[in-house]
């Protein structure tokens, strides 16, 4: 038996307790496959991040829920990020490259002295259509068929994990929501594994464009991630090609998540149409909460 120090951070928030918690083990190179699983497992986060060296970048990330490993985290990207930053691990450093299961992405890490942002640029956006009922779907989530807006489309979209975008017409159904992830696969005929997120263009915060929830495929162990990074990419992606296409590049939003947990967190969206597609960036920050040994 060995034990493994963790660092737990909160994205997407400068307040302690909110945004969304990540476990950072800083030693990941030590570890293998199977202790890293154990690892997030027995942190229970929605995400635990092993940074790791890269033959193609300036490092390797790889992103554990409690039930497997994922091609990308947004917000666990975040907190490591900011981690290595305010750690002095990075030093003058401020554009890195991260190796990840979807590519290799481009990193800004800025720093005033006082404050820390990271930007980080997602994977191509991709989209593909649900076919499936839309009234077995709002059943699922504890709403009414009639509370989705079908004015847009329900479907699959990636930044990096794909997730099915849900457009809900009020805050109200969103709050309303009660979710029964372990109905999910048999919804989501096409993509069993896919995760589902809710939005609605109601928000809490009168500066905040987009307002998302975010739950979990019941393979991952958790039930709902309180503000989630890559979602929000591909929610600015939504926008720019189903709510309003003529939105000017580069498309900047602000997305809130996080309320009905009391997790709130924001994350700032761009969008830049380019000749070969979309070009999505997220920026955010993170605060440091706790640290504690794991024995696997």
């Amino acid at each position: 038996m060995k034990k493994v120090r963790v660092y737990h951070y909160e994205a997407f928030s400068r307040e302690p307790h909110k945004g969304n918690p990540a476990g950072i083990v800083l030693n990941g190179d030590e570890l293998t496959e199977i202790e890293m699983q154990e690892i997030a497992h027995k942190v229970g986060f929605n995400e635990s991040a092993f940074p790791v060296r890269s033959n193609r970048a300036d490092l390797r990330m790889r992103f554990f829920t409690p039930g497997h490993e994922s091609d990308l985290c947004g917000h666990a990207t975040m907190a490591t990020l900011f981690a290595l930053k305010t750690k002095g691990l990075l030093g003058e450093k401020t554009e890195l490259t991260m190796e990840t299961n979807v590519g290799v992405l481009p990193l800004q890490v800025d720093s005033d002295g006082q404050d820390v942002t990271i930007t980080m640029q997602q994977a191509p956006p991709e989209f593909r259509n649900f076919n499936g009922s839309i009234g077995d779907l709002a059943h699922s989530l504890g709403i009414k068929r009639n509370d989705i807006d079908s004015n847009l489309p329900v479907t699959y979209g990636s930044t990096g994990n794909w997730t099915l975008l849900v457009p809900v017409k009020s805050l109200d159904a969103i709050k309303r929501m009660k979710p029964d992830n372990d109905r999910f696969p048999s919804i989501l005929k096409e993509m069993p594994r896919a995760s589902v997120h809710p939005f609605c263009l109601e928000t809490f915060d009168e500066e905040a464009d987009m307002h998302g929830r975010h739950f979990s495929s019941p393979y991952s162990g958790t039930i709902e991630d309180p503000v989630t990074g890559t979602a929000s990419g591909v929610m600015g992606a939504y926008y720019a090609t189903f709510i309003d296409q003529k939105a000017e590049s580069p498309l900047n939003l602000l997305v809130e998540q996080g309320q009905e947990v009391e997790r709130d967190g924001r994350v700032n969206v761009q969008v830049t149409k380019t000749d070969k597609g979309m070009k999505v960036q997220i920026t955010g920050t993170a605060v440091k909460v706790d640290e504690f040994e794991v024995a696997i």
